[in-house]
């Protein structure tokens, strides 16, 4: 999937606000912050793709649990495994098993572990509409790429105005493709086993290892 910032959002520090509105950097500076002061994070999510001109429309969910840069992530029948050294991407329809140092799928993709922080650097942002979601006040924050070339028109950062929790993102690019990921349940400090983020080779025997250097 072309973008996994949308399946994926927890690290990097604050950068300049300078050019930001006051009130939309107090909000996620706060969101920042109680992010941050999580052991661990859990999430299931639903993503939507919708482009009206190509007649593309896709929708699935998936679940990543994430502790600081690690994290395990289950979307589209696969499988990624982030220890915070390698990535391990299983897939059992191939019956493959994709083991790369890097933990990026191509150039200026935004990975589970920054799923939570990626505002925090390359955008300017502001205060945007509040709408009532289910007896859930969310708050709205656009951001706009400073990066002219982007392939990003915007994105709109929903968060509880309660919990101050992302409740869901919507990326709108420069052709028409509309991303949409929001939370349907948000989870912390759950108890996980030491293995979780530990890939075991000997459970794939019968599959396909690629090893990228």
């Amino acid at each position: 999937m072309k973008k996994l910032f949308l399946i994926a959002f927890i690290t990097l520090g604050i950068t300049s606000f300078a050019q930001n509105d006051a009130k939309a950097e107090a909000l996620l500076t706060e969101v920042s912050s109680k992010i941050k002061s999580y052991d661990n994070v859990s999430l299931d999510f639903k993503y939507e793709l919708n482009n009206v001109s190509e007649n593309i429309k896709q929708e699935t969910r998936g679940d990543v649990v994430i502790e600081g840069e690690k994290y395990k992530l289950n979307i589209l029948g696969i499988t990624r495994i982030y220890d915070g050294k390698t990535l391990y991407t299983i897939s059992p329809e191939d019956e493959e098993v994709t083991i790369s140092s890097d933990n990026t799928d191509e150039e200026g993709t935004i990975t589970p572990s920054e799923m939570l922080s990626f505002y925090e650097d390359g955008y300017t942002f502001k205060m945007d509409i509040t709408q009532n979601v289910k007896g859930r006040k969310i708050q709205y924050v656009k951001l706009i790429p400073m990066d002219a070339n982007s392939e990003i028109k915007h994105v709109l950062l929903g968060i509880d105005a309660t919990t101050k929790h992302i409740y869901n993102l919507i990326e709108v690019g420069k052709n028409g493709t509309k991303t949409t990921l929001t939370v349907n349940s948000f989870k912390t400090d759950q108890p996980i086993s030491k293995t979780l983020f530990t890939f075991d080779e000997s459970k794939y025997e019968d599959y396909f290892i690629n090893r990228i250097d």
